[in-house]
């Protein structure tokens, strides 16, 4: 079933509560919410009542949802809800029940045609805990933001729910926690290894990727009157079976009892799955458990087309959580994406520690610019709109098209990446319809400005010969700081991510501060950093220290490599081997040496400092400890020198300040020192801005190419 991509860093990982929950929690006590602007009639219905109004006696099927109800096209349960509506189908949605009662999947009684079950837009295990496995507070998908509404391992939970309920009804699994557990993965939670989650979950089936074509397809079967244990045959779905004589053309993965008992067997395994993503090119997969039970995962379904991704977006979504949730606030993660548009799915960019090839694939699909000037219009009516469109994107937000024209022809190049360590030579690099489109929306009355913030991918604007959209994302698209992912700079470390040469993004640095001089702005560019990736030594940690060092980047947040099952990266984490290539790499996995990588980071924060020291010494680079302007952190004395003239400041501080005063130096008053500007210690704002060319010591010029004051060219395979 759809959903949006697996995000490594979910919301609610790096800020406060959103705007909606904070205005509820503000609210006085016995205080009116604000009046809805819709009412049930405009939604699915969510009561057996609301069901009844619409005349109907039974639901074809009940949508079974970790999340709340949001009508918007950014949550996967209104895309598939919508869309069996189009098609005729009755759908009624049960959303967070209470799975400690068998009674909350009874509300619409047993559906004529089955059940479909999604843990919602987030796995539930990554919305629940933080990479260091502490549990959340907070739900973005919940009315309020109140946490705790949902189960860990939702999708398996709800499963059995109705399992025990309703021993028969057909049950079908989908979203993204389902889609990336469809066969054997690794689980992080318990550093162990399951079983596909059709077998723990009760389920019929799983509807895995992008579902909009397997559901539509499972819904028309059984409305034909096939068995759901008949349903084989649909592109895009994973069964269970207890012979192989009718399944044709498929490869045998590693069983269940050597994928237990190896991990290099996992490791072939998840290469295999990885190789087989394809909607063209790849094969039937199925993977033996004991007791002669068989998981069947069917090839992908195609990818959508242009005028089929259009008509999704033309469903009629209200674009607002179910008017029952306006007592608490509404559901804060509309807010992210409410002025937001889609305009693409899937990724050809390969990062291994996304899961992105496993749940959208390699094939870029995209809506028309008419499509997208439609909902931009509609958001114009909204009476919240501001005047601001506040993305337009989706996993990589200048990608509008695939790769090259090979892949609507023969697939994916199978071992082949598109874009690092360098360019395919058959990579069709443009921004023309991109920058096109971003033309057409902010021409449209009522918008002010159109931002992009879901992410662009700097080398493929490298690669582009063409500096307009570089130019105009400067000049019209940026709100003061740009958000990126180089993630690294050590180039072991890159390779295993799947992220072009360092010196790539120094030049897209180069060329993006040209452009502000051009266009006569000041903004910044803030890079993502991730540490204790697989492959990142803390030799490498350090090197990306220096890096900070050099740049006066100073982050506030790192992100911790987070595994979560469907990626490249949490196969290795799991095995020490690359699946790519079955050479082991190097993995961090103790929470110490993930502090120590994280604290080298942010060794600016004189709480790291004692971890700064041992992982220096670890990587013998004792060299960057001491007063020199290359070092990142003083030897222990100063910083014990350092507390205690702090303590008997504090004692003095009384008679400091009353002597102050009669000197007439209170700061503000005349005769008081200026104070110290913000850049007074080296020329840079104290503001987090991100690695800025102008400050390359030490690394020489950055490379020229294609037009813009450096780039990389393409490069044959």
């Amino acid at each position: 079933m759809a959903a949006r991509k697996a995000n490594p860093r979910p919301t609610g990982a790096r800020g406060g509560t959103s705007t909606p929950a904070r205005k509820a929690a503000s609210r006085p006590a016995g205080a009116p919410a604000p009046a809805p602007r819709h009412s049930e009639v405009d939604f699915p219905p969510l009561t057996a009542e609301a069901a009844r109004a619409r005349g109907w006696d039974q639901v074809d099927f009940v949508y079974v949802s970790g999340d709340a109800y949001v009508d918007h096209p950014s949550f996967g349960a209104a895309i598939i809800v919508r869309l069996l509506e189009s098609k005729g189908f009755k759908v009624g949605v049960i959303a967070q029940p209470d799975w400690t009662d068998d009674a909350s999947v009874t509300v619409f009684g047993e559906p004529r045609l089955g059940f479909l079950v999604s843990a919602g837009n987030m796995d539930s295990m990554v919305n629940h805990y933080t990479v260091a496995k502490r549990r959340r507070h907070d739900d973005a998908y919940t009315p309020g933001g109140v946490g705790g509404r949902r189960p860990n391992h939702a999708a398996v939970v709800y499963g059995n729910l109705i399992r025990r309920t309703y021993k028969h009804a057909p049950i079908i699994l989908g979203g993204i926690e389902a889609s990336l557990r469809r066969l054997a993965h690794y689980d992080y939670w318990s550093d162990a290894l399951k079983r596909s989650i059709l077998l723990d979950s009760g389920a019929d089936l799983v509807s895995y990727g992008m579902g909009e074509r397997s559901v539509v397809a499972i819904a028309e079967a059984l409305d034909a009157g096939l068995a759901v244990s008949d349903l084989t045959f649909i592109p895009g779905t994973v069964f269970r079976t207890s012979s192989l004589d009718h399944v044709v053309d498929y490869e045998l993965l590693p069983s269940w009892d050597e994928l237990s008992a190896d991990r290099r067997a996992f490791a072939a395994s998840f290469a295999a799955q990885y190789a087989n993503s394809d909607p063209l090119t790849g094969r039937r997969l199925v993977e033996p458990y004991p007791h002669g039970v068989y998981v069947v995962q069917n090839p992908p379904s195609e990818p959508l087309t242009t005028a089929e991704m259009d008509a999704v977006y033309r469903l009629p979504f209200t674009r607002a959580w179910h008017p029952s949730y306006d007592e608490a606030g509404g559901v804060p993660a509309l807010a992210e994406v409410k002025f937001s548009l889609v305009s693409n799915r899937g990724c050809y960019g390969e990062c291994a520690f996304c899961a992105l090839t496993f749940h959208q694939g390699r094939i870029v699909q995209a809506r028309s610019h008419e499509s997208l000037l439609e909902e931009a219009r509609a958001l114009t009516d909204d009476p919240d709109f501001k005047g601001y469109i506040h993305d337009v994107g989706g996993p990589t937000a200048d990608f509008r098209g695939p790769a090259c024209a090979d892949q609507l022809r023969r697939g994916a190049c199978p071992g082949k990446r598109c874009l690092a360590p360098e360019p395919c030579r058959r990579l069709e690099v443009t921004h023309a319809d991109y920058v096109a489109l971003l033309r057409e929306l902010r021409a449209l009355p009522g918008v002010k400005r159109v931002f992009v913030r879901s992410g662009i991918r700097f080398d493929y604007v490298m690669a582009d010969p063409d500096p307009t959209f570089l130019r105009e994302l400067v000049a019209h698209h940026v709100s003061g700081q740009l958000k990126v992912a180089p993630e690294h700079v050590s180039r072991r470390v890159l390779d295993v991510m799947g992220k072009p040469p360092h010196a790539v993004y120094e030049a897209f640095a180069a060329a993006f501060d040209e452009e502000n001089r051009r266009a006569g702005k000041r903004q910044f560019l803030v890079p993502y950093l991730m540490s204790s990736h697989p492959g990142c030594t803390l030799a490498d940690a350090v090197e990306l220290a220096e890096f900070c060092r050099d740049m006066g980047h100073n982050p506030e947040q790192v992100q911790d490599f987070y595994p979560t099952p469907g990626s490249m990266a949490t196969a290795m984490y799991y095995t020490g081997l690359d699946p790519r290539t079955m050479e082991p790499v190097y993995v961090p996995r103790s929470p110490h040496e993930k502090a120590l990588q994280r604290a080298l980071i942010q060794y600016r924060n004189p709480a790291n400092h004692d971890l700064v020291r041992e992982a220096l010494r670890r990587a013998h680079r004792e060299d960057l400890i001491g007063y020199g302007p290359k070092c990142l952190v003083r030897p222990e004395k100063a910083d014990k020198g350092k507390k205690e003239g702090a303590g008997k400041a504090g004692k003095g501080a009384g008679k400091a300040k009353t002597a102050g005063r009669k000197a007439g130096k209170e700061p503000g008053r005349p005769g008081a020192p200026a104070p110290r500007r913000a850049d007074d210690r080296g020329g840079r704002p104290s503001r987090d801005a991100g690695p800025r060319a102008a400050n390359r010591k030490g690394r020489g010029p950055a490379p020229k190419a294609n037009g813009h004051k450096g780039g990389i060219r393409k490069q044959g395979k």
